[in-house]
């Protein structure tokens, strides 16, 4: 185990996991390396590693570092410059009347239900659609930077969307969402640009998306969130229009 000896805090250091199916390219095997000891990343340093490429599930940080494939691209959304295109307007004014309400990570057994139903109708078979509800918390409850949890609500209480995002010193990280599978409207969409919107009225210039992945159908999405940069050999740079 080696130091990162580019981050300011010199404490930090990382390792690189066994290999293990990949999530999103058949047939291809995937590696991750891991941001160590996990009590040392904390709000203040965060923002540092999200901007070289790290994400978190849980407490757990990490960045792909693959033997083979370097298909995961970081991206974020240049907040300041975003305008959102038609169907994206669409899905504004589609979820027009829903209403977000922000709050500290927490357990809800309503959350709960609405997550094993977007997983089973979204994610069917991926060994998501039947976590249990310690690895729902585990996932999405736990951690150890400054996280919020965003409902979203129609005028009748009725529970639409769930989002979980990291607050950075200059920008949002988004973290996951999940959904009412049966709602109709581009909800994930509308939850991309509300998080923007939030970057905007914060004066934050980024959104953190994850991962980019042209070859993957789950993840090719993001690139419509324009304009987005990608971080190649650790610079960020503009996605050309032609890779999108």
């Amino acid at each position: 185990m080696s130091q990162i000896q580019e981050l300011p805090f010199a404490a930090i250091q990382f390792y690189t996991t066994a290999s293990y199916r990949c999530s999103y390219l058949p047939n291809e095997q995937a590696r991750s390396q891991v941001a160590a000891p996990g009590h040392l990343i904390h709000a203040d340093n965060y923002p540092e590693l999200v901007a070289q490429g790290f994400r978190r599930s849980g407490v757990f940080t990490y960045r792909p570092h693959c033997d083979r494939c370097k298909a995961c691209i970081p991206v974020r959304v240049d907040c300041e410059a975003f305008t959102p295109n038609r169907s994206q307007r669409r899905a504004l004014k589609a979820h027009r009347d829903l209403r977000a309400h922000i709050m500290a990570l927490g357990w809800s057994a309503e959350h709960f239900e609405l997550y094993s139903r977007y997983q089973a109708a979204r994610h069917p078979g991926g060994g998501m659609d039947d976590d249990s509800q310690a690895q729902y918390r585990q996932f999405l409850l736990a951690s150890r930077v400054n996280s919020r949890l965003v409902e979203f609500r129609d005028g009748q209480g009725k529970l639409f969307m769930v989002s979980i995002i990291d607050i950075l010193d200059q920008g949002l990280s988004a973290v996951y969402t999940f959904y009412d599978p049966d709602v109709p409207g581009s909800l994930g969409t509308y939850g991309i640009v509300w998080q923007i919107q939030q970057c905007q009225q914060m004066n934050l210039p980024w959104l953190y998306l994850g991962y980019w992945i042209k070859q993957s159908p789950k993840m090719n999405y993001k690139s419509n969130f324009k304009p987005i940069q990608c971080l190649i050999d650790g610079q960020w740079h503009p996605m050309p229009d032609d890779v999108a």
